[in-house]
C-alpha cells in the first residue's frame, strides 16, 4: 500500500469553471547560473462533482516550513482569473483582488504551428500554453534546429480555439 506524505486542500468551482494550480519554487543562488530564479509546477488534484458544483482537492507534496507560493488560475467561458496564494501549515491564504498579469490570448481561424515558442531543457525560458477550455497544458513537440544548434519546442494549435500563454520571470 502506498502512503501520501504531504498537505492538501479543496476548492470548489462553480459550472463552467476549472481551475488549476501551480506551485512556484525559487530556485537556491548557487544553482541561479543554470537555472532560472523561479521555477513551478502544476499541483495534482482529484475532483467530484456536487451537484452543479466541482470540489477538486489539490496536493502539495513537500508542504515548506516557511510556507508555499502558488499561481491559481480559474478558466471560465470567456476569461481567466489569476491569483496568487500560499500554503501555511494547514491553512491556504489567497489574495483578495487578482493581481494583474501580462499575458497574450492566442487565437487563430486556421489551423497553425506556433514555431516562435522556444523551450530549451534547462528551462531559461519556461512558457507554458493551456488550453482554454479544458485547462489542459498544450505540451511541446522538441525538434534539434541544426542552423542554431540547439533544441527547440513548437506547439501544434487547433482553429477556432483559444488559448491562454504565460512565461513565469
Amino acid at each position: 500500500m502506498e502512503t501520501w506524505q504531504g498537505k492538501h486542500f479543496s476548492i470548489t468551482d462553480p459550472k463552467g469553471v476549472n481551475t488549476v494550480i501551480y506551485e512556484v519554487y525559487v530556485t537556491k543562488k548557487e544553482y541561479l547560473d543554470r537555472y532560472p530564479k523561479y521555477t513551478m509546477e502544476r499541483l495534482n488534484s482529484t475532483e467530484q462533482i456536487v451537484g452543479d458544483m466541482s470540489k477538486k482537492t489539490f496536493y502539495v507534496e513537500d508542504p515548506d516550513e516557511n510556507g508555499n507560493m502558488l499561481m491559481i488560475f480559474s478558466f471560465a467561458k470567456d476569461k481567466v482569473v489569476i491569483n496568487n496564494g500560499m500554503l501555511l501549515g494547514n491553512e491556504v491564504k489567497i489574495t483578495k483582488k487578482p493581481m494583474p498579469f501580462k499575458y497574450n490570448k492566442l487565437y487563430s481561424e486556421e489551423s497553425t504551428e506556433l514555431k516562435e515558442v522556444q523551450y530549451t531543457p534547462n528551462l531559461k525560458r519556461a512558457i507554458t500554453i493551456i488550453d482554454t477550455e479544458t485547462a489542459e497544458e498544450v505540451k511541446p513537440t522538441l525538434y534539434f534546429d541544426e542552423k542554431t544548434n540547439e533544441v527547440k519546442g513548437k506547439c501544434k494549435l487547433k482553429p477556432y480555439k483559444s488559448y491562454f500563454a504565460f512565461e513565469l520571470k
